[in-house]
C-alpha cells in the first residue's frame, strides 16, 4: 500500500491545457474519451494505458486497506518509467514543502509566520518559473505546488490568529500537505479539517452516495467538455451566418468547454477528498458529507461576475478571501482586489493568457460591484452583486424592474465569460498548450472580438462615475 501511494498519479502531462488551469489539474493524465467521433482526437494507446494505471493507483490509495484485503484485490505495481518521471517532478514539490517547514520552524515564536511563508513561497515560485525548471516540466507539477503553497500559507496565518494552537510536528505538517485525498486533484482544506479527516468516521450510505454522485457528475462534465463542447456544439448551435456572430459563438463554445473541464476537476476532487474522509460537517450526532467545490449553475446562469468567481472554486475562493484579500485590505479595497488576483495568477503559473484573464476579472468584478452597489442605493432595489438577505432594507425586492436589471447584469456576465473564455481555444495544438499561450496569441484572440469586454467595463465605470 505504501509503495502505491508514493507512486500514484505522478506521471502526467497529456491533458489539454484548459485542464491545467483548473484546480490541481496538472496531475491529471490524458483524458482519452470520444475517439470515435468524426474529427475527434486520436489519443495514443500508450498514453491511455498510462492514465488508466495511474488513476487506479490514485484511487487505490484512497480505499480503506481493510476493504482491499477483505476483497482480495491486488494493487497494481508501478512501471519504472512512471516512477522515475513522477519522482523527478515530485522532487520540486517536496523541496517546497521542506522549505516551508524550515521557515515555519525558524519563525515559530513570531507573530508573522503567514507573511514569512508567503514571501518564501513567492520567491520559490518565481525562481522555479523563471530559472530552475523548464516551462513544460514546471506546468506538470504546478497543481501539487498550488496545493502545498495554499496549505502552508493558510497554516501560517491560522497559527498567527490562534486558530491552530501550536506548530505541528514534521509528521503532522507533511501529512497535512500530502493528504492523499487532496494532493492530486485538490481541493484545499484547512488544517482543522485535515485533523478531523484523519480521526476517521464510520462508513455510511450518505458517504457512499456523496462519492457516487460526485463521480457521476465528474464523468458527465468530462463528456460535455471533451465531446459536446468542441465537437457537437456546431450541431446544436450552427456556427453560420454573420461573421461577427460566428466569432462570438466560437468564443462561447471555447468558454463552455473550458468551464466544464473545471467542473470535472471540481467534482473529481470532491470524490477523492470524500473517499479519504474529508469534507463533512458535524452537528451533534448528525454527520453530513457536504463538500462542494464548484457550483456550475451559478457560473452558466450567473447573477453577476462576483458570483461567478466565487462559485468557480469555492475552497480556493474562501482561501483567497480569508488569507489574501483580508490581509491586503489595509492597502484599500481596489488594491486588495488586485493583490488577490495577482496571488491567484502566481499560484496558477506565469502564463500570460491566465494573467490577462485574472487581471481583467479584477477590473470587471470591481466595476460591477461598485456600480451595482450604487444603483442599489439610488433605486433602493435588490440589485447588488450578491443576493440580498431576506431582511434587507431595500424598498424594491422582486418587482419587474428589479428582475429585468438583474437579468441584464446576468446577461452581461455571460458576455464577459464568453469573451474571457475565447482564449482557451480547443483547436490550439498541444505544444502551445503545454508551454502556455503568449502575449501575441492573447492580443490576437481579443482583437478578433474588438476588445468588447474591456470597452464595456470601461463604459460601466464611466456610468458609475456619472451617477455618483
Amino acid at each position: 500500500m505504501k509503495s502505491e501511494c508514493s507512486s500514484s498519479s505522478l506521471e502526467h502531462g497529456h491533458l489539454p491545457h484548459r485542464f491545467l488551469s483548473s484546480f490541481s489539474a496538472p496531475f491529471l493524465a490524458g483524458l482519452f474519451i470520444c475517439p470515435s467521433i468524426s474529427g475527434g482526437p486520436k489519443w495514443p494507446p500508450s498514453a491511455a494505458k498510462n492514465f488508466s494505471s495511474n488513476y487506479c493507483r490514485a484511487v487505490s490509495c484512497l480505499l480503506p486497506s481493510r476493504a482491499l484485503t477483505r476483497s482480495g484485490c491486488s494493487l497494481p505495481s508501478a512501471s519504472p518509467a512512471a516512477s522515475s518521471g513522477g519522482s523527478l517532478h515530485m522532487v520540486w514539490v517536496v523541496l517546497l514543502s521542506l522549505l516551508c517547514y524550515l521557515v515555519l520552524f525558524l519563525c515559530r515564536h513570531s507573530s508573522h509566520r503567514g507573511v514569512f511563508l508567503s514571501v518564501t513561497i513567492l520567491i520559490y515560485l518565481l525562481m522555479g518559473e523563471m530559472h530552475m525548471v523548464d516551462t513544460v516540466t514546471w506546468h506538470k507539477m504546478r497543481g501539487a505546488q498550488m496545493i502545498v503553497a495554499m496549505k502552508a500559507v493558510s497554516l501560517g496565518f491560522d497559527l498567527d490568529r490562534g486558530e491552530v494552537g501550536a506548530v505541528p510536528s514534521p509528521v503532522e505538517f507533511m501529512g497535512y500537505l500530502y493528504f492523499v485525498g487532496t494532493i492530486v486533484f485538490g481541493p484545499w482544506i484547512s488544517f482543522h479539517n485535515y485533523l478531523q479527516a484523519v480521526q476517521g468516521r464510520p462508513l455510511s450510505c450518505r458517504w457512499l452516495q456523496k462519492v457516487a454522485r460526485s463521480l457521476v457528475l465528474a464523468l458527465l462534465c468530462l463528456v460535455l467538455s471533451t465531446c459536446v463542447g468542441p465537437y457537437l456544439f456546431p450541431y446544436f448551435i450552427p456556427l453560420d451566418g454573420d461573421r461577427l456572430l460566428r466569432k462570438w459563438l466560437r468564443a462561447y463554445e471555447s468558454a463552455v468547454s473550458f468551464h466544464f473541464s473545471n467542473y470535472f476537476v471540481g467534482f473529481l476532487s470532491e470524490a477523492t477528498a470524500t473517499l479519504a474522509g474529508a469534507g463533512f460537517t458535524e452537528e451533534k450526532d448528525h454527520l453530513e458529507w457536504d463538500l462542494t467545490v464548484s457550483k456550475p449553475l451559478n457560473v452558466e446562469l450567473p447573477r453577476s461576475m462576483v458570483e461567478v468567481v466565487t462559485s468557480w472554486n469555492l475552497p480556493m475562493s474562501y482561501w483567497l478571501n480569508n488569507y489574501v484579500f483580508k490581509n491586503a485590505l489595509r492597502l484599500g479595497t481596489f488594491s486588495a482586489v488586485l493583490v488577490t488576483y495577482a496571488a491567484s495568477a502566481l499560484l496558477h503559473g506565469f502564463s500570460f493568457h491566465l494573467a490577462a484573464v485574472l487581471l481583467s476579472l479584477a477590473f470587471i468584478t470591481y466595476v460591477e460591484h461598485v456600480l451595482r452597489k450604487r444603483l442599489a442605493r439610488i433605486l433602493s432595489a435588490c440589485v447588488l452583486s450578491k443576493r440580498c438577505p431576506p431582511d434587507c432594507s431595500h424598498q424594491h425586492r422582486l418587482g419587474l424592474g428589479v428582475r429585468a436589471l438583474n437579468l441584464l447584469f446576468g446577461g452581461l456576465a455571460t458576455f464577459h465569460l464568453a469573451y474571457l473564455g475565447s482564449l482557451f481555444d480547443v483547436d490550439v495544438d498541444d505544444t502551445t498548450e503545454e508551454q502556455g499561450y503568449g502575449m501575441a496569441y492573447t492580443v490576437h484572440k481579443w482583437s478578433e472580438l474588438s476588445w468588447a469586454s474591456h470597452w464595456v467595463t470601461f463604459g460601466c465605470w464611466i456610468f458609475y462615475r456619472l451617477i455618483g
